[in-house]
């Protein structure tokens, strides 16, 4: 793990997505955070160690999918499938199929395996999962301000990418994101098709790899369309009863969930290989995008964080 110092800096961005929006300063104690994403072997690791069994590995409840027929509850999860050609982006089932049998094992479906790839980024993972492994590790995720903070590595948050304004400075490909036409196209990230090997790519000032592209990564930090502003609490109002008539106390993981739906919806961070520009351009620190609790991809990852005391706190202060 790597120590990330305490900072303030405008979190947030008002230049490309509505829900980077608004930005705000905000100050981060220090931290650290996982060197690079959590890999194939650090999580096979830990599935020996525990037993674990990944939510993607497990059957859906029949009660919470009645309208499900027996043969679609099987365990499985989301892979990405490039359609022959070109497609109506705004429709993501064009790219997307429910794999039953896809897990971390099987991270593009049966027959697909982690030969060869014990170096690349766990996928196919969900919250849970990630929480799981973090607590065997005595670390915890990070929440989105410590992510974006770290990704920007000491550098300035004037900037739109982690490494300053130009997507390909002197042409170098800074990232794992798409590269050629998507979602049919794909050309290669330096020759990598899908997840490349932690630390292909430049690490960051703090010395932080993979912070952008190749995989998504789970934060803890609840979605909302957009960032809250903490604004000072009023002075509590005389109810008439002598109590306190105060604004009741918003549950920030049901407000996260989609409209209709129960199942909260975590902060992601960081962009994938699948990220393009005429689709996806969230390869930037201050890019984020929703995902439900409960779902599996094989494009999202995780790395884990571990709180240290601040020196600058009045606990820490010298008595």
């Amino acid at each position: 793990m790597l120590h990330i110092p305490a900072g303030e800096f405008r979190m947030g961005s008002e230049d490309f997505y509505p829900d980077e929006g608004p930005a705000r300063q905000v100050r981060v104690l220090p931290f650290e955070l996982d060197e690079r994403p959590v890999t194939n072997a650090d999580f096979a690791v830990f599935v020996a160690a525990t037993d674990y069994t990944t939510v993607a590995e497990r059957p859906l409840d029949p009660v919470e999918f009645p309208d499900l027929p027996p043969r679609d509850l099987a365990p499985g999860a989301l892979v990405f499938t490039p359609p022959p050609g070109p497609v109506d982006l705004g429709d993501w089932t064009r790219w997307w199929r429910w794999s039953p049998g896809a897990c971390w094992r099987h991270p593009l479906g049966p027959g697909s395996s982690l030969e060869g790839k014990e170096d690349h980024p766990v996928v196919q993972v969900s919250f849970a999962d990630t929480a799981a492994y973090a607590t065997w590790a005595g670390k915890r995720l990070p929440d989105e301000a410590e992510w974006e903070f770290a990704a920007r590595g000491g550098l300035s948050d004037a900037f739109a990418y982690a490494w300053g304004d130009e997507a390909r400075p002197d042409g170098v490909l800074m990232a794992n994101t798409w590269q050629g036409r998507f979602p049919y196209l794909r050309t290669g990230a330096n020759g990598w098709k899908g997840t490349s090997p932690v630390g292909s790519f430049r690490a960051n000032g703090y010395g932080l790899s993979d912070m952008i592209g190749n995989v998504w990564e789970w934060t803890s930090t609840y979605y909302a369309a957009r960032h809250a502003i903490k604004a000072p609490a009023p002075a509590p109002a005389d109810d008439g009863a002598g109590g306190c008539a105060c604004t009741p106390h918003r549950d920030s993981a049901a407000d996260s969930a989609e409209p209709g739906a129960d199942v909260p919806r975590r902060v992601l961070k960081g962009g994938s290989h699948l990220c393009a520009p005429e689709y996806c351009l969230r390869y930037r620190p201050a890019a984020r995008s929703p995902q439900t609790e409960d779902t599996a991809t094989s494009h999202i990852g995780f790395r884990c964080a571990r709180s240290v005391a601040d020196p600058g706190s009045p606990a820490d202060a010298p008595q």
